[in-house]
């Protein structure tokens, strides 16, 4: 990406990185020690009316007010990741889903589970692309990006 542009967020899972194209399109959101997550650059550029639709959203989202979010999103991943990717955006907000079931909405075969929780894992889009939705097989609370204890505040404050 040649032109990033950023804004940092207080929320109540800490400080969020919000990047995005020179059109407002968000690419990235990170959270403090998120494995693989962003940190400013030196080239990059604070614009922080860029993400004011964002900062709206992300704020009603953490009041309980908003349940979908309607941002334009771009992230650049293999085919695999992006299919991946886009059906974390069918999973309704106070649900759940496992990364089998996962697969199989991408037609993927059971052993690509594996699969499937690397690209979750690789989502540069936390929060506003709900993998924190997913859990294992078992109901139990698996890795997240941003740690374990966000994921599960993110599930209680949807109602999990």
């Amino acid at each position: 990406m040649t032109n990033v542009h950023y804004a940092e967020l207080d929320s109540p899972v800490g400080q969020l990185l919000l990047t995005a194209d020179e059109f407002g399109v968000l690419t990235s959101l990170s959270v403090p020690g998120q494995k693989g997550g962003r940190t400013v650059q030196p080239e990059w550029r604070p614009v922080p009316e860029l993400f004011q639709d964002a900062r709206q959203q992300l704020a009603a989202y953490f009041a309980g007010e908003l349940k979908e979010f309607q941002l334009e999103l771009r992230a650049i991943g293999t085919e695999f990741r992006e299919k991946v990717w886009d059906a974390l955006d069918s999973v309704p907000y106070g649900a759940t889903t496992t990364y089998g079931e996962i697969a199989a909405r991408i037609g993927a075969s059971r052993a690509a589970v594996r699969a499937v929780g690397g690209a979750i894992g690789a989502n540069p889009l936390l929060i506003v692309r709900p993998c924190h939705r997913v859990i294992g097989a078992d109901g139990s609370l698996t890795g997240y990006a941003g740690g374990l204890e966000r994921k599960l505040h993110l599930l209680k404050l949807e109602g999990r």
